[in-house]
């Protein structure tokens, strides 16, 4: 019986390691400075690396202030190796990307540049709430 019952408990570890680790992935495209105003914060700065979230993510304005670590996995255009590979970033929402965003994240130039070639202008992302 105790047998049974550690055999239990690891496959309960193991099936809540693996469902917190799975990422949600998308397209993320940046914006250039000046990172205000924003929907979140109006003229207040919250620094250089922000990012702007599409409906995905917005939630009426209730994701202000989570932070996302993001990691590029991929070209969605034509761009050759538009990765850094193994780069990630932590950035904070401070904006609504309306439905023209063409990504699910709207990253500040600087935080996309620390994951990928600015001249890709669209990725495909990775993204955990950190």
């Amino acid at each position: 019986m105790a047998t049974q019952m550690q055999i239990f408990m690891i496959l309960g570890m193991i099936l809540c390691l693996t469902s917190v680790a799975h990422a949600a992935q998308g397209n993320a495209v940046y914006y250039k400075p000046p990172y205000t105003p924003s929907a979140c914060y109006q003229n207040e700065d919250h620094g250089s690396m922000v990012t702007g979230v599409s409906d995905a993510l917005w939630q009426g304005g209730a994701a202000c202030g989570r932070k996302y670590t993001v990691r590029c996995i991929g070209a969605a255009n034509l761009a050759p190796h538009p990765c850094h590979d193994g780069k990630s970033v932590e950035v904070t929402i401070v904006d609504y990307c309306r439905e023209q965003c063409n990504g699910v994240l709207n990253l500040s130039q600087d935080a996309f540049a620390v994951i990928a070639d600015l001249d890709a202008g669209k990725v495909k992302v990775e993204y955990n709430q950190a």
